[in-house]
């Protein structure tokens, strides 16, 4: 067995999507796995997309709720990348054919007007670089056997990211107090979940800003344009096939997958 490299990680995640086939976590036989080769694993995946016809269309973030920083034992979320390929019809089935076990949790989920560059970035001057809000479903599908990682596991395996829907409904941000902004989240027809805004750091702005300044540390920045996942307002939960889920917002309209 060849020893563990940023290549061999990305490629072996990226062909475990491609098959949709789970697998350990790489940091059972890589243990030295810390998160700046994460993030390099990460950002050689994206490379990877781009390269093979993929568009970079913003970032998502993960592990935004306390709690599941507390489970992580960390304090910040984390950040990956999205592309086109990843973007879902509003109102279609999840696409199983090509995720392995996927959940799916609502999100308040922003565009950009202007570039957001770190480090200092505030909640507040991270809300007026936003040009619209909407509400959203993402889909998360971990490459790992049971959604059993690390955290350089999951920053590596870009979040879990799998896809993403947005609503029907674009408010400004200014007219929204997005921390009070509350989502339903059935199966079915029935209420599986509820949170508000403030369960994403606070505010979904704090996230944006934390992400903005992560970035930052890193030379990048978010672009004019893009998409921001601030993160899930709930716990994800599993949708089997079949079934219907639906993210109702108080001012964001809802969103459907089947």
């Amino acid at each position: 067995m060849s020893e563990w490299t940023v290549d061999r990680a990305a490629g072996v995640l990226l062909e475990a999507e491609a098959a949709a086939t789970d697998r350990p976590p790489i940091t059972d036989e890589w243990p030295g796995l810390d998160l700046a080769t994460a993030y390099a694993v990460q950002d050689e995946t994206l490379r990877r997309r781009l390269a093979r016809g993929e568009r970079l269309v913003g970032i998502k973030l993960g592990l935004t709720s306390r709690a599941k920083q507390q489970r992580m034992n960390i304090s910040s979320p984390l950040v990956a990348w999205l592309t086109d390929a990843m973007v879902l019809p509003a109102g279609a089935p999840v696409p199983r054919a090509r995720l392995i076990h996927p959940r799916a949790e609502p999100e308040i989920v922003f565009v950009m007007g202007s570039r957001l560059a770190g480090p200092g970035v505030t909640a507040a001057t991270a809300l007026t670089a936003v040009e619209s809000v909407y509400g959203g479903v993402e889909v998360i599908d971990s490459r790992y056997r049971d959604f059993r990682f690390t955290l350089p596991d999951v920053v590596a395996d870009n979040a879990s990211s799998g896809g993403f829907v947005t609503g029907p409904v674009a408010a400004s941000p200014a007219a929204l107090d997005l921390g009070l902004e509350a989502c339903l989240l059935e199966l079915n027809g029935q209420v599986v979940d509820s949170a508000t805004g403030a369960a994403v750091q606070g505010h979904p702005a704090e996230a944006l800003a934390l992400a903005a300044n992560d970035l930052g540390r890193r030379g990048l920045a978010i672009e004019p344009g893009w998409i921001v996942l601030t993160g899930g307002m709930t716990d994800a939960v599993a949708v089997p096939a079949g079934a219907v889920l639906a993210a109702h917002f108080t001012h964001l309209g809802s969103v459907f997958l089947a």
